[in-house]
């Protein structure tokens, strides 16, 4: 609770440095107000023109088996059972030793020519077959890491273990948001592990640009709030105190000025005032009708959760927001998708997601929305084609797998690059995760060569190492 004082008792103290002390406590808590000086998310102009403006990426945590879903292998049929030598990722990274024997495992799910194009693609995901034609395939993925955490922190931030921001806080800080009422970066049900929040952090960009969780991985969608939104008090407290708090902050940065850091915290303040305002009912889907609900499979036992967080990702992105990341996990040590022992076990999530994702892109299709909106499907890495110790599952993957894409200006009906006979490496037209970034960013309008942010004597980038536009991508 705020001390007492009269208004221009809190203002004169702001010049004996109590201002500061106060300031710096709000700082600290989930605040509700902030210095209407400068607006750091308003909209900037890329390095080009765009053919995106906004980015839903769809994170299937645990790494979905490319080979028993999209990346169609026949030998795997023929050979299966059969002990081949492959270089394995796992046992080079604990070993050195190349050429490990492993059993060949055959897809689970049948593999048949699908859509208009007639791509090969299993019945894993038998509703996202349905708009097949609308997405462009990337079968030749590379990435940093064999276990989930690297893994994960290179698909989000470029690294696999030094702190640096994330892919969607490099987004908004390139481009800022379309919506002032709302933030320009949300994660939706963010897992705590693997990376936890670095996964939608800012690092050293900024505070202003770190991502909003809402919910949490494994939670029901009804609990898919933003904390600490609603202040507590009648909407008169709550206006006097925010006017307060923002005569209070100017005078703070009259005395400061240019002190990046004090006007990222009062920009917050004021987004975090206008967020209360605006944000539920942007994020109350119970405004949509019966068959857009059925279209996400909402109500649906199977579907009814993580198609309430795609209707979500779509009002969000509806409303401006620039980039909405939505993870299909957990918090456990082995999330989701990553099934070591138990493949079958790809069909329960499959279940879980497929109807909502084809619902997401029917909706954003008819709302002309996908034309300008680059939806990103994929994990952190796939899995391998022969079975973990000879056993009922497939371990991680790095070296191959696949990744797809619709609207945003790329190809539809692409099937980019490919793995080696059985899809345990890429071979063809390697993409490797920073050639991702890079062409995502493109296609937003960022040259990721000069997306830099300069910290600790020297400019970083989110393709910091190196990274490529795969122009055969685009349209």
């Amino acid at each position: 609770m705020l001390p007492t004082f009269s208004r221009r008792e809190w203002l004169s103290r702001t010049g004996c440095g109590f201002g500061a002390m106060a300031l710096a406590g709000l700082a600290a808590q989930e605040s509700r107000a902030a210095a209407p000086v400068i607006n750091p998310l308003a909209p900037k102009a890329g390095h080009h023109p765009a053919r995106a403006k906004r980015v839903i990426f769809l994170f299937m945590q645990g790494g979905v088996s490319h080979v028993d879903s999209y990346d169609y292998k026949p030998v795997l049929d023929k050979e299966d059972g059969k002990q081949i030598k492959f270089d394995d990722a796992r046992v080079i990274a604990n070993t050195g030793m190349r050429g490990s024997t492993q059993r060949v495992m055959k897809p689970l799910w049948k593999f048949a020519p699908r859509g208009r194009t007639g791509k090969w693609a299993s019945d894993l995901f038998p509703a996202v077959n349905e708009v097949i034609d609308d997405l462009c395939f990337v079968h030749s993925m590379r990435t940093e890491g064999v276990a989930h955490g690297p893994a994960t922190l290179f698909l989000h931030c470029g690294s696999t273990n030094f702190v640096r921001p994330s892919m969607g806080s490099w987004v908004l800080y390139g481009l800022g948001s379309e919506n002032a009422n709302l933030p320009g970066f949300v994660s939706i049900a963010p897992s705590a592990g693997n990376g936890g929040a670095r996964n939608y952090g800012n690092a050293f960009i900024p505070a202003i640009y770190q991502g909003t969780p809402v919910g949490r991985a494994g939670a029901p969608a009804s609990e898919a709030t933003i904390r600490n939104l609603v202040p507590g008090l009648s909407p008169t407290a709550a206006e006097e105190h925010f006017n307060l708090l923002r005569e209070l902050n100017a005078e703070q940065l009259k005395q400061r000025p240019g002190d990046a850091e004090l006007e990222a915290v009062a920009a917050s303040y004021e987004l975090a005032w206008r967020m209360q305002k605006n944000a539920p009912d942007v994020m109350d889907i119970s405004k949509e009708t019966k068959e857009t609900h059925k279209l996400y499979g909402v109500g649906a036992k199977e579907t009814d959760n993580f198609g309430k967080q795609c209707l979500m990702a779509r009002r969000l992105s509806e409303a401006g927001v620039r980039f909405v990341q939505v993870t299909y996990g957990d918090n456990s040590a082995n999330p989701a998708w990553d099934q070591h022992s138990n493949l079958p076990k790809h069909g329960d999530h499959a279940r879980a997601v497929d109807r909502p994702i084809a619902g997401l892109l029917a909706d954003l299709k008819r709302r002309g929305l996908l034309e300008d909106t680059i939806v990103w499907w994929g994990g952190e890495f796939g899995r391998t084609p022969y079975a973990e110790k000879n056993g009922t599952g497939r371990d991680h993957n790095p070296g191959g797998f696949t990744v797809w894409l619709a609207g945003g200006g790329f190809k539809p009906g692409l099937s980019f690059g490919a793995t080696d006979e059985f899809g345990a490496q890429a071979v063809t037209d390697k993409v490797h995760m920073h050639d991702l970034h890079a062409t995502i960013l493109h296609q937003l309008g960022l040259n990721h060569e000069k997306l830099t942010f300069k910290y600790a004597g020297r400019d970083f980038r989110l393709t910091d190492v190196h990274g490529h536009v795969v122009k055969e991508l685009l349209g």
